[in-house]
């Protein structure tokens, strides 16, 4: 017993460890007269690049759950759409998606209020394009936005490369990547260090790249990797991930190297048990995920490897990859899962509770 003693002990000193303006996961609060009271300081997601580089196939894709072929029936943007991504999940921000003619010399481009409350620029680059012009408005956009805002990160999607042979995605990258850095060296933009990544709508990867963008925006990620490194050497669990269940983003993960196809098969988990959900789990006419505190699943691989899936809260679930041998003792996992849990609420309810004494002040 003192194994589980000292596990709990170690999840508790986290709880006081996130600070109050924390922006991820909170549930709308209940002001006087029954208005609702809601976060206004989101952190804001800026998708910029050429046109028809994909960046409306992306959001639409990872956000809104549209099929990846659906989306060559979208129309090119033509102005700047907002979206609000905060209704019913964890990952609470807004998106804004620019039109790719977007002139940043234009007298009606404000560049104060578009750059100074975004916490991220994601910059995507069609790969199966030439990408000369795409690179030149990069450098242009980078340029612009660090002096609005410093510290805000710069994410470059090498978008579309399902079609690319895997030699052929790696010159790409490097390519790009080599000409965007010399061309900020060139500008001594030294201190600026944009992150790349290969994405696809057809496969988990474009997924992945925003769960990278995502966790860059939790300045508590270390505590939630804290957390689970707990969890997972206390449990024999091979690797464990927070996922978001509405946008299937991974919020936290634990501190072992994140292997691609680990993670699609904890994703494809969620949309089983999601589904199985919907279908079994949900009374006649009733309407949402089937998703609450009793789900639960198990998923036997015939490699030896056992997929585990546990309720959160109603925004996360954990999802653990571990060996069939290691889940002999079903108390031990559920124990240490059950402090892993009391660990996490403590931590969102101990923030609520002060961002509450802190609107009272304000008045």
């Amino acid at each position: 017993m003192a194994h589980h003693n000292n596990s709990n002990e170690h999840y508790e000193e986290y709880a006081e460890s996130f600070p109050d303006h924390l922006g991820y996961g909170e549930e709308p609060v209940q002001g006087e007269g029954n208005s609702v009271v809601t976060h206004e300081h989101k952190p804001r997601i800026l998708l910029m690049g050429l046109r028809r580089s994909g960046k409306s196939s992306i959001q639409k894709v990872v956000f809104h759950k549209m099929s990846p072929n659906e989306t060559l029936f979208l129309e090119s943007t033509s102005k700047i759409v907002k979206n609000d991504i905060s209704n019913s999940s964890f990952v609470q921000f807004q998106i804004w998606d620019f039109p790719g003619q977007l002139d940043f010399f234009d007298p009606a481009f404000d560049s104060e209020m578009i750059f100074s409350g975004c916490g991220a620029l994601v910059f995507v680059i069609d790969a199966q394009d030439e990408y000369t012009e795409a690179l030149n408005k990069l450098h242009l956009t980078v340029t612009k936005a660090s002096k609005v805002n410093p510290q805000m990160t710069f994410e470059v999607f090498i978008h579309k490369v399902d079609g690319l042979s895997d030699d052929h995605k790696i010159e790409k990258q490097r390519d790009i990547q080599q000409q965007a850095q010399d061309e900020l060296a060139d500008a001594n933009m030294n201190d600026i260090h944009p992150s790349f990544y290969l994405t696809s709508i057809y496969d988990h990867s474009i997924f992945e790249a925003f769960s990278k963008v995502i966790q860059k925006l939790i300045p508590q990620l270390p505590t939630l990797e804290n957390l689970l490194d707990i969890l997972i050497s206390n449990s024999r669990i091979e690797k464990a991930f927070l996922v978001d269940v509405v946008s299937k983003i991974y919020v936290a993960t634990d501190s072992s190297p994140v292997d691609m196809q680990t993670y699609e098969l904890c994703s494809d988990m969620i949309d089983v048990v999601i589904d199985v959900s919907c279908i079994y789990g949900l009374a006649e006419g009733e309407e949402g995920l089937g998703y609450d505190e009793e789900s639960k699943a198990v998923i036997k691989l015939n490699n030896g490897l056992v997929l585990y899936l546990r309720e959160v809260n109603k925004y996360l679930a954990l999802v653990c990859l571990l060996r069939e041998s290691n889940f002999d003792k079903h108390g031990l996992i559920d124990y240490n899962f059950v402090c892993f849990k009391k660990a996490i609420e403590e931590v969102f309810s101990r923030r609520g509770s002060n961002q509450n004494k802190n609107r009272k002040k304000r008045r």
